[in-house]
């Protein structure tokens, strides 16, 4: 046998052994193409593409805050009660329908009994003998007993060429920084220059909204570190003010009743401290809760003698059921209800109106 016939032997002995050993393998193979795929595995799937536009989608503005709006719980549940009077000549369960209705929507009760008497009054002298005319003569009498002005001076009185400050002073939790925050809001729309105040340097939380507040209005805002005194933040904001030309300074305070006496004193400096050149108070603005109704007028007296207040800022009245606050706080407080909040948004703190008041309270039409 040739050299060349034993090469040609070799190779082929070679390939047919290789072939012959990737067989299993070749099987295998092909027994795990056709299985069926195991049911953990993930499938990809492409998400489906999104159809998109260029037109302007549709925002629906919010309404403008009312007192036919925000008083709606409140009317509803006086009318509730006033129901059992309608339609029938007034007698003595009329009477006691009326008062139950005007102390279940917080008059107070001192008002409750004066507003009462004042309306028999009208009545006999009136002849009146109808419950609804009686109701149209409730009216008119609560017309008459929300006579005071209610100004925002934009200046202190005969303190011409200093640089106005409005103090806002109350217990933590009726809202005293928000309000400075829409006032600002309010005020800076109307083109005045405003500077803010954080005199509430107990509360690190009322520094950042209201810092966030001066920022969405566009205005200053003077701080302190945490704990420093509320009338050295108070006198910079004002010395600020000055040599800026700004038109109001706002002035946030604290409101810690668990240290009354402190407290009180402590606001007492700051209107000092705030009615000094180059600065003078033109308001002093008690911002009361609605909702906490009769219970939160104690605690409003003792801010009202500290500080002098002129005027109060009634917030979260769409939120309560017991409307009537307005009353009681005019009558035992002395002071003029100026502001009032009908709503969250930076427009639902409107000026105090009291036909629109009486009307969405009582659900009756002034004449």
């Amino acid at each position: 046998m040739s050299t060349t016939t034993v090469l040609i032997v070799i190779v082929i002995f070679v390939v047919v052994t290789v072939l012959l050993g990737s067989l299993p393998f070749l099987h295998r193979a092909r027994q795990q193409r056709s299985r069926p795929a195991s049911p953990l595995t993930p499938v990809a799937v492409s998400p489906p593409r999104l159809q998109t536009t260029d037109e302007p989608v549709a925002v629906r503005a919010p309404s403008p805050a009312t007192f036919a709006s925000g008083l709606a719980s409140s009317r509803r549940t006086l009318r509730d009660r006033l129901a059992s009077i309608n339609r029938r000549q007034p007698d003595e369960s009329t009477w006691e329908s009326l008062e139950e209705a005007l102390l279940g929507a917080d008059v107070g009760v001192t008002t409750t009994l004066a507003t009462l008497e004042r309306l028999r009054t009208t009545a006999a002298d009136q002849g009146i003998v109808d419950a609804d005319e009686l109701v149209h003569a409730l009216a008119e009498g609560m017309r008459t007993a929300l006579d005071a002005d209610r100004t925002l001076h934009a200046t202190a009185p005969e303190r011409e060429g200093t640089t106005p400050v409005w103090l806002f002073v109350g217990v933590n939790g009726v809202g005293k920084t928000t309000t400075i925050g829409k006032v600002g809001a309010r005020l800076s729309a109307q083109g005045q220059s405003v500077v803010m105040a954080a005199g509430d340097t107990f509360r690190a939380a009322a520094t950042d909204q209201l810092q966030t507040w001066a920022d969405r209005c566009g205005a200053e805002l003077i701080s302190g570190s945490s704990g420093a005194d509320p009338s050295s933040v108070v006198h910079d904001a004002v010395s600020a003010a000055a040599a800026r030309g700004a038109d109001v300074v706002l002035a946030d305070t604290a409101g810690r009743l668990q240290n009354r006496k402190n407290l009180m004193d402590e606001l007492a400096k700051v209107r000092r401290v705030a009615d000094r050149e180059p600065g003078a108070v033109a308001e002093t603005l008690l911002v009361i809760d609605a909702t906490t109704g009769q219970n939160g007028l104690s605690q409003a007296r003792a801010f009202a003698e500290a500080t002098d207040v002129t005027g109060v800022v009634l917030t979260k009245l769409d939120g309560s059921a017991k409307g009537g606050i307005v009353f009681a706080i005019e009558a035992e407080l002395g002071l003029p209800v100026k502001l009032v909040g009908l709503g969250e948004g930076p427009d639902d703190l409107i000026d105090f109106d009291p036909d629109s008041y009486i009307d969405a309270l009582l659900g009756v039409d002034a004449d």
